[in-house]
């Protein structure tokens, strides 16, 4: 597996166990442990998503940096074969 879709991939399992954890902080809320974990992992995918932003293409419009030029378009479409 390339490095692209393997960075894809840890993007979407922080993505997972955030997701995960916030159904769970949803219903306890005072968990401190659980809140931890949660920041902990936000940290991390938001500096996974911002490396991979800046040697592939952005994944949002937050992470479009617009200083340089506009990339936001830059990502392979579907139909291209790229996202399967």
């Amino acid at each position: 597996m390339r490095e692209r879709e393997l960075l894809l991939k840890d993007i979407g399992m922080a993505d997972f166990v955030l997701t995960e954890l916030a159904l769970f902080l949803d219903t306890h809320p005072q968990d401190r442990r659980a809140l931890e974990y949660f920041n902990h992992y936000n940290r991390i995918k938001i500096q996974m998503e911002k490396e991979f932003s800046q040697k592939y293409f952005p994944l949002n419009l937050r992470l479009t940096d617009c200083g340089k030029e506009w990339s936001w378009g830059a990502a392979p479409l579907p139909w291209e074969g790229e996202c399967a």
